[in-house]
């Protein structure tokens, strides 16, 4: 990806195979497509540091780093619990986890040259089984499958959990009617009560707020500020007015030290709000190493102790981050509960380590949007 800020936005997929591992897609849900296909997480790793239920599939990043021969190709896969109450407890390795994982140009498993943009000639649809280096994969999620059914010992499964949930939805009426090697006949159900809707994601630069040619200049920007912050004072009074008895029983300080956090929480929401307004449908930020993450608040943005290294020893810097908005693509809401976040931040290593070519986990931060704030609207 370029220099400067790139915006990332959901897009119904132009065919499913775009989606496929041939042709590097960035995407949303539905199962991973997997880039190298040795080392992939094992399902302990892509369990809910919470629940401990396996997480789903959320996104897929390609980002390869043109400076690096050794990262030609390299993707970064976003995984996601479904259980709402994990994203409401503390502690480490939450509901969230992320992978990287890169290649040189020259593999064994993508040619030199890209892909054609136009579709193959079988651009069959049907979610892999096996990866072509011989993994099975889980009939469900499409992650690491080394649980085969005891019966038929052709399906493969991440774990329990997902085994039962195939055998309900079908596997346990084609189970054993096939021979050996002819699974054409047990088809892979959707499973779209686990796997999120599915995406494409679609790069473009973001726009300077204002280009050198605007008609904006600084006293139309310095009369915006002040009738906004004319506006801000008349609200302050209001809110003084009507809240004035609950606030004589505090001292001074305390009546102080409260104001200037919620000016402070005000502002940095303020500023998200601005920064993603000229594109409100944007679900990712991307600017490895260069411009760090807005925030939605005040609250809970990370020191840099908060970011682990690397394994390597390498500090993590930031990547990308995701966006509220992509909670409007995903089908979560349950009688008003659902997971959640205020945004989204990934830190990988960077020193880009990993010659291996294996599956290396990174660290990513969740924020919430703060009690006082109010989220963005839907675009739904």
């Amino acid at each position: 990806m370029a220099a400067g800020v790139e915006l990332g936005f959901a897009a119904a997929p132009d065919g499913a195979w775009r989606l496929r591992s041939a042709y590097f897609p960035s995407k949303i849900g539905g199962r991973p497509a997997w880039l190298g296909e040795a080392g992939l997480p094992s399902p302990a790793a892509l369990r809910c540091g919470r629940c401990q239920q396996p997480c789903a599939f959320l996104l897929q990043l390609y980002a390869p780093l043109l400076d690096r021969p050794d990262a030609f190709h390299r993707t970064l896969f976003v995984f996601a619990c479904r259980g709402a109450a994990c994203y409401r407890l503390p502690g480490p390795r939450g509901p969230l986890c992320v992978f990287r994982n890169q290649l040189p140009r020259r593999n064994d498993t993508y040619p030199e040259e890209p892909p054609p943009e136009e579709p193959p000639p079988d651009p069959s649809t049907a979610p892999p089984r096996r990866l072509r280096g011989g993994a099975a994969l889980c009939r469900v999620c499409g992650c690491l499958g080394p649980r085969a059914c005891g019966r038929c010992r052709l399906a493969a499964y991440c774990g329990p959990e997902h085994q039962a949930l195939d055998w309900r939805r079908g596997h346990r009426r084609s189970c054993g009617q096939h021979a050996a090697g002819d699974d054409s006949a047990d088809a892979i159900p959707e499973h779209n009560e686990f796997l999120f809707p599915e995406y494409e994601i679609l790069i473009e630069p973001e726009e300077p707020e204002f280009p050198a040619d605007s008609s904006v200049g600084p006293d139309d920007e310095q009369g915006a500020a002040d009738t906004s912050k004319d506006r801000k004072e008349q609200e302050d009074l209001r809110a003084t007015g009507s809240a004035g008895e609950a606030f004589q029983a505090l001292d001074e300080e305390t009546l102080e030290a409260m104001a200037k956090h919620e000016t402070e929480e005000d502002k940095i929401f303020q500023m998200f709000k601005e920064q993603v307004a000229a594109e409100p449908e944007q679900i990712i930020r991307y600017c490895r190493g260069g411009e760090g993450p807005i925030w939605v608040s005040g609250e809970n943005i990370p020191e840099e102790k908060d970011i682990p290294n690397c394994l390597c020893g390498a500090k993590r810097i930031f990547e990308f981050q995701i966006m509220p908005q992509l909670l409007n693509h995903l089908q979560v809401d349950s009688l008003g509960e659902s997971i959640d976040w205020g945004t989204l931040v990934v830190y990988t290593c960077a020193n880009n380590c990993g010659e291996g070519n294996e599956y290396l986990e990174e660290f990513i931060w969740k924020q919430d949007f703060s009690a006082g704030s109010v989220e963005l609207p839907s675009s739904s």
